[in-house]
């Protein structure tokens, strides 16, 4: 039986959109799932796992994305990637 594809609606709220430290952290974390994660943005698909490709989508704030995952960890790995969006990427915490 084929794994199923699920889906995550997320919208970037990151006042510089999704940039390279956001994007940095977005790889990072889909490479460590199993599972196929691709990045749906107006059509265009790219692999969630390559950073150059999430930067291709040139993302700014307010961007409705579509996270799909394929695989056995298809919902842990939607679920974390949804979170870094929730709190922004942890961009609005302070940096000494």
């Amino acid at each position: 039986m084929a794994d199923q594809t699920l889906t995550q609606q997320v919208v970037v709220s990151n006042e510089q959109g999704l940039h390279a430290r956001p994007a940095e952290v977005f790889v990072k974390t889909a490479s460590q799932y199993q599972a196929k994660i691709e990045v749906v943005k107006d059509g265009q698909r790219v692999d969630g796992k390559s950073i150059l490709n999430v930067l291709t989508l040139a993302a700014v704030k307010g961007t409705q994305l579509h996270l799909e995952a394929t695989g056995p960890d298809a919902q842990s790995a939607l679920d974390a990637l949804a979170e870094l969006f929730k709190h922004n990427f942890a961009e609005n915490e302070t940096v000494e």
